[in-house]
């Protein structure tokens, strides 16, 4: 941490703590919304890998890949998140028992799945994360509009994937 001589409003010098390489620190509330996004990215991987490996049933060639992509953008996304944060001086937690803990997703089943449950559960957890993002969206824009900008690019891919593959299971 670098030191930074600072007045007060009384005229006071006090030292502000900036991170070395950004001057800027994140917050405890920025660095708690962005370890619950980060926390939602890991669980939506890791159901992502869960469904790759045990869906069953019609199209299930085309799911089994389609799940591929959806697990890279996620764990793509929670490492964005995740170098934001120590970029900002936080540090996040991406240790099992935290995510278990923490991720808002809702839970993914054990065991084997057809097709259609997939679409829906997977689709359910995209929707899931990309609420996260949207809930904490103007409180990390309010303190950093950088951030912000990658929340942003993340909302739009979780999105259009969730619409992708929601799309298999709608009837018109």
């Amino acid at each position: 941490m670098v030191g930074r001589a600072l007045r007060d409003n009384d005229g006071v010098m006090t030292t502000s703590a900036l991170h070395p390489s950004t001057g800027f620190r994140a917050s405890a509330e920025l660095t708690a919304g962005l370890q619950q996004f980060l926390a939602d990215l890991i669980a939506l991987h890791l159901q992502g890998k869960q469904a790759h490996w045990n869906v069953v049933g019609r199209n299930f060639r085309d799911l089994h890949l389609q799940l591929d992509e959806i697990v890279d953008a996620a764990r793509q996304a929670a490492d964005t998140i995740a170098e934001r944060m120590r970029a900002l001086g936080a540090t996040p937690d991406g240790r099992a028992p935290t995510i278990v803990a923490s991720a808002s997703l809702p839970e993914f089943p054990a065991g084997e799945q057809d097709v259609a449950a997939v679409v829906d559960l997977v689709t359910a957890g995209l929707h899931a994360a990309a609420g996260t993002a949207r809930a904490i969206h103007d409180r990390v824009d309010a303190e950093d509009p950088s951030t912000s900008d990658l929340l942003h690019a993340i909302i739009v891919e979780l999105e259009k994937q969730a619409w992708m593959l929601g799309a298999e299971n709608r009837v018109v």
